[in-house]
């Protein structure tokens, strides 16, 4: 039986920036990952994949970016290379090709069941996201048997897909940025637009992103946002880093030939049923662009800021009338790219720490288990929490936290042998 203080289980930004953490405090910890360090910046991100905030927001615990475009946007092998230099940094105690396969709470202690042994722990912090299950909604099942079907984490580049026309489902930050890389490729895509919202890429002389941060937006923490834990539901807004950074406009892209519909409401005798809901989403997703700039002038003008002028954008498209039914066949679509979320799997943990949906209960990521704890959730504790911008704020709670109790626990041990 091997025997640990502390239990880190996964790899990312979020499980190394808690091994840093821990290492600070001087805590007894292993992380164990079952493929290798950043995993999924490796092998579910395409190939033209980058930052879609800019590199200066890369602030990992005890190593900031560091490089010599801070206003770019690393593109995939540069986060890979960033993510293994933060390890070599402090050489972490990472067990990689480990897997976790159960979790279970003895007698006041976690019992870790691996594929390399059995480990018990006085904390476990489980840091793997939340984005584990890449399922197919069952509306492919819907489409003749030789139609290609790919969810956004699998798909790599256009080459990839069979000849013919693309089918994209989901308007979000991924399905947006995949519809570019197909159009920007000459391929004819077919984008089922939902209702995500989208910013531009810079205004008045900076980065959006810049702006927001210094408006404090990522600062804002779940319990202060308006919407309180319903934020953890919203979708990203779609604007990419590709290419230094520009809007993704969706309008322009009609203009030019993509194809562009309501979202995909069923699939029938080889027709797609599609919502009434184009013209509305697009303008939907303008209004949020258009406010977040509203903001962005009040700041400016409440602060007294030297900042250019800028004029506010003019659709270059709208659609004529709202397609309500394709026929996927005689419109000559192939495959499709399926850009609709993930699930979530705790199926492994057998401790009592969920709620109805089976999100994880907690407090900033503290569960109501004494020593079980979260980090690198999406909006966990702000919107930097599954965000190279926020998660060395989390580990650094989660971390300060535990050498609080393994403190309030020596007290107690010396207590019981007197």
């Amino acid at each position: 039986m091997n025997e640990v203080s502390t239990v880190v289980i996964g790899a990312g930004q979020a499980g190394l920036s808690t091994s840093w953490c821990l290492t600070q405090h001087g805590i007894d910890h292993v992380v164990f990952e079952r493929h290798r360090i950043g995993h999924a910046w490796r092998a579910e991100r395409w190939d033209s994949f980058s930052l879609v905030t800019p590199n200066w927001q890369c602030r990992l615990p005890g190593f900031p970016y560091a490089g010599d475009d801070p206003d770019g946007f690393m593109v995939k092998d540069e986060i890979v290379r960033y993510i293994e230099a933060y390890a070599a940094s402090f050489s972490p105690p990472v067990h990689e090709g480990v897997a976790v396969t159960n979790l279970a709470h003895e007698d006041g202690r976690f019992v870790v069941t691996t594929s390399a042994g059995v480990w018990h722990a006085a904390a476990v912090v489980v840091a793997i996201g939340g984005y584990h299950l890449a399922t197919l909604p069952r509306l492919a099942e819907r489409f003749d048997d030789d139609i290609v079907h790919v969810h956004s984490s699998a798909y790599t580049n256009p080459a990839a897909l069979p000849d013919g026309d693309v089918l994209v489902v989901g308007s979000g930050q991924s399905g947006a940025q995949l519809a570019e890389d197909l159009h920007l490729a000459g391929r004819r895509v077919h984008l089922c637009v939902g209702s995500a919202p989208r910013t531009a890429r810079r205004y008045r002389g900076r980065d959006v992103v810049w702006w927001l941060d210094a408006l404090g937006h990522y600062d804002l923490t779940v319990a202060q946002h308006p919407l309180k834990h319903r934020v953890r539901d919203n979708t990203n807004h779609y604007v990419t880093g590709r290419g230094g950074g520009h809007d993704i406009d969706l309008r322009a892209f009609a203009r030019e030939g993509m194809q562009l519909y309501g979202r995909l409401t069923g699939v029938r005798d080889g027709v797609l049923h599609l919502a009434p809901d184009l013209a509305a989403n697009l303008d939907r997703a303008d209004t949020v662009a258009d406010n977040i700039k509203n903001t962005i002038d009040a700041y400016i003008t409440a602060n007294g800021i030297d900042a250019p002028l800028e004029p506010r954008y003019t659709p270059v498209w709208k659609p004529e009338r709202e397609i309500t039914e394709l026929d996927y066949r005689r419109a000559g679509i192939r495959s499709v790219v399926w850009s609709v979320g993930y699930g979530m799997d705790y199926r492994w943990i057998e401790v009592p720490v969920f709620d109805g949906s089976g999100y994880p209960a907690h407090q900033r990521g503290v569960t109501s288990v004494p020593g079980m704890y979260f980090v690198g959730l999406p909006w966990m504790h702000t919107w930097g929490s599954g965000r190279f911008s926020g998660v060395a704020r989390d580990a650094a709670y989660i971390a300060e936290t535990i050498a609080s109790r393994n403190a309030a626990q020596v007290p107690d041990a010396m207590a019981a042998r007197a």
